[in-house]
């Protein structure tokens, strides 16, 4: 397995699919990835060269941002957000769609399951 930024990638994976493992990398930038460093995108993980695996890791470090440093970047947006108390700091304060979703019927997922009602049962009098 070839380990890049960090990651440890599949090798039995194409390495555009495999580079898309890496948070922040989709299939486009894997593409131009592999394209910019001289390496064939068909071509398994499993083999590349070291030389090959020190190029892609270079072109990466020097012109993208990704894992913890776009984490922590996108992190402190939304924090930021949420300081200056704009309209969307407060949806992610409330823990509720941002980017203008209803809310009446849908939003399951950003607003969590639902409130569990507690049923009392009755006592049988005898």
């Amino acid at each position: 397995m070839a380990r890049i930024m960090g990651v440890e990638l599949p090798s039995n994976k194409k390495c555009f699919v495999a580079l898309t493992y890496i948070y922040g990398i989709g299939r486009s930038r894997a593409l131009e990835i592999l394209r910019n460093a001289g390496v064939d995108p068909d071509k398994r993980v499993k083999d590349l060269t070291d030389e090959e695996v020190n190029k892609i890791t270079k072109y990466i470090q020097d012109h993208f941002k990704v894992e913890g440093e776009l984490r922590a970047e996108v992190s402190r947006n939304i924090k930021r957000l949420i300081d200056i108390g704009c309209y969307r700091g407060v949806r992610h304060k409330l823990g509720l769609p941002v980017r203008g979703q209803s809310t009446r019927h849908n939003a399951r997922t950003r607003k969590g399951p639902r409130p569990s009602r507690i049923k009392t049962k009755k006592k049988k009098e005898e």
